[in-house]
Formats: structure tokens, sequence, C-alpha cells
């Protein structure tokens, strides 16, 4: 009763918004030079090119995960959607190197909430790619996907991808 009177509810919507969480260009996730992405092996998302070294939160959610080596982070939505922000390609080897980290697990950040930085030229110089892919690592839960946007992409304000969670 309460709840109708005002107007709380306790399921959260099922569909969401993912925002682009760094500036640069769009890339199809079938084009991620890195099979395990290619090949949706950590399930559905897009990558991105940065032009710039800083990651934002794509959606309003709770931090999982931020790998020991700051070059992830795990983010989850109300709706339960989880979303993996891997900064660029092979750069677990880096051990933290040129990464910034602006979050630990359990905070709750919004959309546009710096999650961490990097150093571009840095990873061009000791990773395979700068390409960052963005995963949604529970993919089953997704009833449908469309991509938004798929050209340039300014961080914390392009919406990349609309998602409906069964």
């Amino acid at each position: 009763m309460f709840k109708k009177l005002f107007g709380k509810n306790d399921e959260a919507a099922k569909q969401i918004e993912i925002k682009a969480p760094i500036s640069g260009k769009y890339i199809a996730i079938e084009t991620i030079p890195d099979p395990v992405f290619a090949q949706k092996m950590m399930g559905e998302g897009f990558g991105i090119e940065p032009t710039e070294g800083l990651v934002v939160s794509p959606i309003d959610g709770e931090i999982v995960n931020v790998f020991p080596t700051k070059h992830a982070i795990g983010i989850k939505a109300a709706n339960g959607l989880e979303i993996l922000i891997h900064v660029g390609l092979e750069t677990v080897a880096m051990k933290g190197d040129g990464f910034e980290t602006k979050v630990s697990a359990g905070d709750k950040v919004n959309v546009g909430d710096a999650l961490l930085s990097f150093d571009i030229d840095l990873i061009k110089d000791n990773a395979s790619s700068i390409i960052t892919p963005v995963i949604i690592t529970n993919s089953d839960i997704i009833n449908t996907m469309d991509v938004v946007n798929d050209e340039l992409l300014s961080r914390g304000a392009t919406t990349v991808l609309s998602v409906e969670v069964k």
C-alpha cells in the first residue's frame, strides 16, 4: 500500500542505456583484435578506440570489481546487468603501470563519475592495443540489445547501447 502511495518500487527498470565510458571511436565487438572479445566469449558489448585517458561510469550502479592491475573495472546495475570495462588489450602485463583507479569495490557510482585514468601513450608502447572492450559479462540476462550510436563517442554523454533485461 505505501509503495503505491509514495511511488516506490522495489523492482529495477528492465530497460537501461549504456553510455560511453571513454571518448573515442566506436569499435564493433566482432572487430576487436582479440578473439576472447571478438568471439563474445566474455559476453556482448563493443569496443572504443580512446582519444583520452579517462574512464567514467557508463551506468548508475555499484563497483563490483577493481582488478589489482587497475586495467579493468566491473560495475553492476540495479537491474542485475554487469559491465566490464577492460582498458586496452594485453594490458594486464603492465601490472598497473600507467593506471590510476578512482573507485573501490562497493562504491556506488552514477553515469559520468570518474572510475580510472590511464596513460594512452604508455599503453600504445607496452600493450597490443589501446582498444577498450566494454562487455556485458552476464549477457544471458539480455532480452533485447540495440546499438544506438556507432560513431564518435563522448564519455558519459553518448548512449551506445540500449539494453532490456529479462
